[in-house]
């Protein structure tokens, strides 16, 4: 049976999440890729302001197709998640604790995960054009010139992903 997760998520609702349950999300997570975190990133370091506040809220690691007529997003497929390992860390330090992707993190990243306190969910690869059908709106909110890598908000129902790395660094993997 499925868990609801209503964003933003709560720090007590965050740790609770264990390894292998499966999550259906309801309301706003927030999509960038690598450009989009390298950006960020940069931000950071220059003490610029973020895109978007970071707190219970959830990042998807996605480049989605274009939108088909009287559609919000086209195919939206998780991207592999290894490519924002050495990028992720600095924002997690600066609030990110739920990310969704595909695959396997690095030990160094399962580590920061733990130290965090953050969760890493899966998203099904394959089935961009199913997980469409959950996204109610986009959103293109910063870096329009990233193109698919854009960061966006999405709205969201019954979005399904499973806990990968919970809280305690336990692993799918």
């Amino acid at each position: 049976m499925e868990k609801k997760l209503n964003t933003p998520i709560s720090d007590s609702v965050r740790t609770s999440l264990k390894v292998g349950e499966e999550v259906l999300i309801n309301g706003v997570i927030y999509t960038a890729r690598d450009a989009a975190h390298k950006l960020m990133v940069e931000a950071i370091k220059n003490g610029e302001d973020l895109p978007f506040n970071f707190e219970g809220q959830i990042v998807y690691y996605v480049g989605p197709t274009p939108a088909r007529p009287n559609k919000p997003i086209g195919s939206c497929g998780p991207t592999s998640s290894y490519r924002m390992d050495n990028l992720s860390p600095t924002l997690m330090k600066h609030g990110l604790k739920i990310m969704i992707g595909k695959g396997e993190r690095s030990n160094k990243m399962i580590s920061e995960i733990k130290k965090e306190k953050a969760v890493y969910l899966i998203a099904i690869g394959g089935i961009g054009a199913l997980l469409s059908k959950t996204v109610i709106s986009s959103e293109v909110i910063a870096y329009p010139e990233l193109g698919p890598e854009a960061i966006r908000k999405l709205v969201v129902k019954d979005f399904p992903a499973i806990v990968a790395i919970d809280s305690i660094g336990n692993s799918i993997f």
